[in-house]
């Protein structure tokens, strides 16, 4: 049985704004029924990576095939099975919700009123708007709208969605809310690629994610392997002794592949570079001159950490 292919196949796709590369020669392939994150900070190329997805723009040269549509040979097409969710995108403010869905849905489906109101309740309901239907656009809160935005977007059971920073303004239960949501839509069938600047919140949504900087991509795979990929060579070391703090940190700065050692409430903090049979060595020398540990814990980069590092070095 032949495979199938993926939902969104993304090969060598460069945009270019005058002498400004955005997006340099990315590749990436997203299986269906995926939640695939696209992580970077500002400039990285998302927004212009994801308007060449949504058809809006045109590339400097690759292509782009979304559930095997080729997307600039035949875009009526794609567009049918697509939806796209821009940042902060604008709803009416003199409408009511449900107008401004009704509408969408009568640009989107045609048909009867009554039909078009069943599915913008279920897409409501689907973003927890169900309550909100007869308050006005602009009474609506900056979480509610990007929550009626989505609703928007799922109003033609789209089989591929780009949603792009669908997060934001959103409060903690809301982004709770976001990521069951996605994870339902995903269960039944599409695929979703979404994008944020914070690597922690798309951490939380994806099954996998990938990360862009200056326009390349730099890593992808699940949150652990990312993490791992981009991780710093030094380890941070947090070492607690029974007594003599000071005289510890002291020793500690004196020896090779140790660096930022500093002492706060009587445990040590440093960075270490060296393997990990290094790292065993540091630990008996200090248990060698009299040191009685009482813990040593490794610290772990936060994945906003890592992804500022990865931007500096970058840059």
């Amino acid at each position: 049985m032949t495979p199938a292919p993926p939902a969104i196949d993304i090969r060598q796709l460069r945009v270019d704004y005058g002498n400004f590369i955005a997006v340099d020669d990315l590749t990436l392939a997203v299986p269906q029924g995926e939640v695939f994150g696209l992580v970077g900070p500002n400039g990285a190329g998302k927004t212009s990576t994801f308007r060449v997805l949504a058809t809006l723009q045109t590339p400097t040269y690759g292509s782009v095939r979304l559930a095997g549509i080729d997307i600039f040979e035949a875009p009526e097409e794609a567009r049918r099975i697509l939806g796209y969710m821009p940042d902060l995108a604008p709803v009416p403010s003199d409408m009511k919700v449900w107008e401004f869905l009704d509408l969408s849905c009568e640009s989107f489906l045609g048909g009867n009123a009554s039909d078009r109101r069943t599915r913008w309740q279920e897409c409501l309901e689907q973003v927890q708007l169900a309550d909100r239907g007869n308050a006005m656009c602009r009474s609506l809160s900056r979480g509610q709208t990007q929550r009626l935005v989505l609703a928007r977007t799922l109003l033609h059971r789209p089989k591929v969605m780009v949603l792009d920073e669908p997060a934001s303004g959103m409060d903690p239960l809301s982004r709770r809310n976001l990521r069951l949501t996605l994870r339902n839509l995903a269960a039944s069938g599409s695929t979703i690629i979404i994008s944020s600047h914070i690597l922690s919140e798309l951490a939380e949504m994806c099954t996998s994610l990938c990360v862009m900087n200056r326009g390349r991509l730099l890593s992808s795979g699940t949150a652990d392997e990312v993490r791992h990929a981009l991780d710093r060579k030094e380890r941070g070391l947090t070492i607690s002794v029974l007594a003599n703090p000071d005289d510890a940190a002291a020793w500690l700065r004196s020896q090779p592949d140790t660096a930022d050692v500093s002492l706060h409430d009587g445990r040590i903090s440093l960075s270490f570079s060296g393997t990990p049979d290094a790292q065993a060595n540091l630990l008996e020398g200090l248990f060698a001159n009299g040191f009685r540990l009482t813990a040593c814990e490794e610290r772990k980069s936060s994945f906003e950490d890592l992804l500022i590092s990865v931007a500096e070095q970058n840059s």
